[in-house]
């Protein structure tokens, strides 16, 4: 793969000097992939992920839900490791044993549906669950899109009432755990890890 783009960035440079050397008034522009002449092991700037570029929806018993007032969501693995006393070395190995899920959310005060769950749960004992599905696109980069599905999330509390005279504008919160997770869309190889 090295090989092949040495080869093509060598006959692009032959192209472009063959050209500037010669009469080119006659002749049409030369097509040039400028590509060729950067640098093929980094990443281009492009290709960074846009934080504000993506798409998240919660499904809550049946009903779909966009997630327009969201300001950023972050979910975690995080495994479980039991350390291992191995004859022979003086520190211990790393066992992995589990993992545990969890996430949180900062979005604007203006939706009810986490504080309904919570009134809910305060009033009928009734736990809800729901799904989050979080989409990362930014159509600049050439890496394509990453979908991720949190499944069974539940709410470790919430709040209940704000107001801030201070504020510009009133922001909301919530922690969760979830039991699963899928990534059925994942971004493409980006041709500098190639």
């Amino acid at each position: 793969m090295k090989a092949n783009i040495i080869s093509k960035k060598a006959t692009a440079t032959n192209l472009l000097n063959d050209f500037l050397e010669n009469d080119s008034k006659d002749k049409f522009p030369l097509q040039l992939n400028l590509q060729y002449f950067a640098a093929s092991d980094t990443m281009h700037a492009k290709d960074a992920i846009h934080g504000a570029q993506g798409k998240a929806y919660i499904t809550m018993e049946g009903v779909r839900y966009l997630f327009a007032q969201l300001i950023n969501l972050e979910a975690r693995m995080d495994k479980t490791k039991t350390q291992v006393p191995i004859m022979g070395r003086v520190s211990k190995g790393n066992k992995s044993t589990g993992a545990e899920y969890s996430g949180s959310a900062t979005f604007h005060f203006n939706t009810s549906i986490f504080r309904k769950i919570l009134k809910r749960y305060k009033d009928t004992g009734e736990d809800i669950y729901f799904d989050i599905q979080v989409t990362n696109e930014d159509t600049s980069s050439s890496v394509g899109r990453q979908t991720t599905i949190l499944v069974d999330c539940n709410l470790d509390g919430g709040l209940i009432a704000s107001l801030d005279a201070d504020a510009e504008y009133l922001e909301d919160s919530i922690d969760f755990t979830f039991e699963d997770w899928d990534m059925p869309e994942e971004f493409s190889i980006l041709g500098a890890m190639q």
